[in-house]
């Protein structure tokens, strides 16, 4: 018989990465300084900060890869570190009424500051009016003027009615007064028998002959040329009175300049700014035509509503300037986090108030209120992509603004048809430089499908999820555990407190070379530890502290993974630990939940027979199988044909299943134990079910790296400990995998007594060779394998079920005969 080559088991020393002494220079973490920011991220950080110092269209950031809650913090922090706080701030915007037109407010740009003084100075301004105004109006002066005015257009007026009196008495009429419902109105009446008569009374008293017709007629018709000229002079009056309201006017106008001018001009001088001396025109002009808004109700001519002078009295609003982003004290560039980026909290609103005077809903520039992308002007704007794409209307209205870099504030509610607004301000010059972040998968699909996300969102940066396992990583890691126990109010740790950490955080990455950048899952484990160590009055947290905190956050989720423990402890789900069977093997497969994961062995078998379908993917007919896992057993089909069918044609069936599978199987770490169980069955060779195999295999029998592997070698040792170690039971793992091994202690423990075992391979033949402890045999020039080893056995089988299918055809041939036609007569 051929020898076997032995595989050389992993020493339980290499099964997991210790932290070296010299990579922790510290008693506790209280002996470092924290650090500031993110760390071990260069490729991520050039990347911000080469957007960050570009002030081109489009050059926003897309951030992936950084996780946890904080990670808009961190993001601050980080701006915080590379901007200057000398730098100057972005100006302050000013919201202001338009006169002209009401519904389009105007926008003013000041210095960082000064749209408070503005502010200020226009209340100032309107509260000086407030007293000077009525006091103009109570001056001597004033009185003096208005009742000379006055008394000169009462006098003309008495004149003119005194001389058109004196006409009508010398024509022997007289001017009364006649009641016409709840109204009297003047009437020129003829004077007949020494009393004024109507005409109607006259013409009655010519009907019966008791006055002159003669002089009825001309009575009538004088009356007719009286009424005439009197219309004639109370249209004169009327415009007298009108030219009177306008010399008062003027005289208002007159007294009130002197003060508008004044008080605007030190305000005008104060700003020279074209927008500012824009508004001040305008409200000046304003001013000069509603002054008498400033006025008590009995000095208005006319008297106003008093709900309305009240309002007046208390508001002014359309005189007031609205400051929507004030930047007074903005050290540098704005850093905006915003963690309801919903459509009012990002793009600001249209605040509405109920008008009590009529009853209805009323907007105007001073409702204007400015949202977090505003108040960023000229900085930076932090928000989820997640959060921002689940709000209606949010993501477009982002992209738009950000690719026209101009918004307007619009009132928006999508469940509220009443809140549009008519107000359309001035579109507001937008500089904001948006740092979204999201993942990987939302950058390449909105990349693919949105052609103005390419041009928007010019820079990615990529944070790597895992970062160096080295010696300056390590101590910056030290320095980040120091600030979480700093900010959260956590005790040190001490070395072997740390240790448990970074060996963890290891775990986590996969892989020894790199630790896992996921912060957050270290943070829940600092502050679990942290209270354990409470429990224990303990000052530091020390390693045993680490190990409780872990395991009690793994009690809490790992419910599903004992209760298949116990399937398998009570045979329900059947796995064998010991002894050999032909065409079966116990797989490796890992149970992701989410927040944990496990693993935990299956039963794969194989059954080979005479036919020409080859490998059968038993999953795959039942719909179980995934694209990864049909590939998988495919390349099965490749390894035989490679290995077996250079001379002959491959003709067998082979089904291939995970035994008491009623989920979907996916992934192709279970390859090299499937194509193991197809060997076993051909060559009719037992395979040891002490060991269990992960790993997966291309066509030329290489055995690749597959993932989980901690958690598979793991969840087999639980299940051979619960029935009991008998020191012969082991993994079989890729040998690419051995740098990724974080094993728990008890299983380390276990290795180092010799009771289990971890074995490496590179290829099929050394792992065949050790589930069957057959020698697997070299191929001959002449195509042929050594006798008596596995692939001289698989060999001859497979030579064999290819002639005995060759025999059963000729078989089937030569039983059915030559073909004979049917027999055939003609009638007559």
């Amino acid at each position: 018989m051929i020898p076997v080559n032995p595989i050389a088991e992993i020493p339980a020393d290499k099964l997991r990465w210790t932290c070296p002494s010299q990579y922790l220079p510290f008693q506790t973490t209280d002996d470092l300084k924290p650090i500031n920011g993110i760390f071990a991220q260069d490729r991520a950080l050039a990347s911000m900060k080469l957007g960050l110092k570009i002030d081109g269209d489009g050059y926003n950031i897309f951030v992936t890869g950084l996780t946890g809650s904080d990670r808009l913090q961190r993001i601050e922090q980080l701006l915080e570190q590379t901007r200057d706080p000398e730098n100057e701030a972005p100006p302050d915007i000013c919201c202001v009424n338009n006169f002209k037109d009401p519904d389009s407010p105007k926008i003013i740009y000041l210095a960082a500051g000064k749209g408070i003084e503005l502010q200020k100075d226009i209340r100032e301004l309107i509260e000086s009016l407030k007293i000077n105004v009525p006091q103009i109006f109570e001056s001597e002066e004033y009185k003096n003027r208005r009742e000379s005015i006055s008394e000169a257009f009462r006098d003309r007026q008495r004149d003119i009615i005194s001389d058109f009196e004196r006409k009508v008495d010398v024509e022997n009429f007289k001017i009364v007064q006649i009641q016409a419902g709840p109204f009297s109105r003047p009437a020129i009446l003829p004077v007949v028998m020494g009393n004024p008569m109507p005409l109607e009374q006259v013409k009655s008293l010519v009907d019966r002959g008791e006055y002159p017709r003669e002089t009825y007629e001309r009575l009538k018709g004088k009356q007719e040329d009286l009424a005439a000229e009197m219309e004639n002079i109370f249209s004169e009056l009327q415009k007298r009175e009108k030219d009177f309201e306008e010399k008062m006017k003027d005289l208002d106008r007159e007294l009130v300049a002197p003060l508008l001018n004044m008080a605007i001009e030190s305000i005008r001088q104060k700003y020279a700014h074209e927008k500012v001396d824009e508004y001040l025109n305008h409200m000046q002009e304003h001013l000069s035509e509603h002054f008498h808004d400033f006025l008590p109700q009995q000095q208005q001519q006319p008297p106003m509503p008093v709900q309305f002078a009240q309002r007046k009295e208390q508001e002014f609003t359309e005189y007031q300037v609205n400051v929507l982003v004030n930047n007074s004290e903005t050290r540098g560039k704005p850093i905006v986090i915003e963690k309801n980026p919903n459509y009012r909290n990002l793009f600001g609103a249209v605040e509405r108030v109920l008008d009590p005077r009529l009853g209805v809903w009323r907007s105007d520039f001073s409702g204007l209120k400015a949202g977090s992308l505003l108040k960023a002007n000229g900085g930076y704007l932090i928000i989820s992509f997640l959060d921002a794409v689940f709000e209606p209307g949010v993501w477009q209205t982002l992209m738009r603004v950000l690719k026209n870099r101009s918004i307007e504030i619009q009132s928006f509610d999508p469940f509220y048809f009443l809140a549009a607004s008519s107000l359309k301000p001035e579109p507001i010059e937008l500089k904001t430089k948006a740092i979204i972040i999201g993942d990987n998968y939302f950058y390449y699909l909105l990349y693919a499908m949105d052609e103005d996300f390419k041009s928007i969102f010019k820079v990615k940066s990529d944070f790597d999820p895992q970062l160096k396992n080295e010696e300056r990583t390590v101590q910056q890691y030290a320095s980040y555990v120091k600030k979480v126990c700093t900010e959260k109010h956590l005790r040190p740790l001490d070395k072997s407190g740390f240790a448990a950490i970074i060996e963890h955080a290891v775990r986590l990455a996969g892989r020894r070379k790199k630790i896992s950048a996921h912060l957050s899952r270290i943070d829940d484990i600092l502050i679990e530890s942290n209270h354990w160590a409470a429990q224990d009055g303990s000052a530091v947290i020390q390693v045993h502290h680490v190990d409780k905190a872990l395991q009690n956050r793994e009690y809490r989720v790992n419910l599903l993974q004992e209760k298949i423990q116990e399937l398998i402890e009570d045979n329900v789900l059947m796995i064998d630990t010991e002894g050999a069977v032909v065409g079966q093997l116990n797989g490796l497969s890992v149970y992701d939940m989410g927040d944990f994961s496990f693993g935990k062995p299956s039963r794969i078998t194989a059954k080979t027979s005479m036919g020409r379908s080859g490998v059968i993917n038993i999953e795959r007919e039942a719909a179980l199988s995934g694209k990864i896992h049909d590939k998988g057993v495919l390349i099965l089909s490749g390894y035989l044909r490679a290995k077996y069918a250079q001379n002959k044609p491959l003709a067998m069936n082979a089904s291939v299943t995970f035994e008491q599978s009623y989920s979907g199987v996916e992934g192709d770490s279970a390859s090299s134990a499937e194509l193991y169980t197809v060997l076993s069955s051909l060559a009719e060779l037992p395979l040891r079910q002490d060991l269990a195999v992960t790993g997966s295999v291309n066509q030329k029998g290489e055995i690749q790296p597959i993932g989980g592997v901690n958690e598979k070698i793991e969840g087999f040792f639980d299940v051979c400990r619960a029935r009991g170690l008998t020191g012969t039971q082991g993994v079989i793992i890729p040998h690419q995998n051995v740098e990724d091994l974080m094993l728990r202690k008890d299983v380390l423990e276990a290795v180092a007594q010799g009771k289990f075992h971890v074995y490496p391979i590179h290829e099929i033949d050394q792992g065949i060779e050790l589930l069957t402890g057959v020698a697997a045999g070299q191929m001959a020039d002449d195509g042929t394998y050594p006798e008596a080893t596995l692939h001289a056995r698989v060999d001859k089988k497979l030579r064999d079920l290819a002639e005995g299918i060759k025999a059963f055809i000729e078989e089937e041939k030569s039983s059915s005969g030559p073909e004979k036609s049917p027999a055939g007569g003609c009638g007559g």
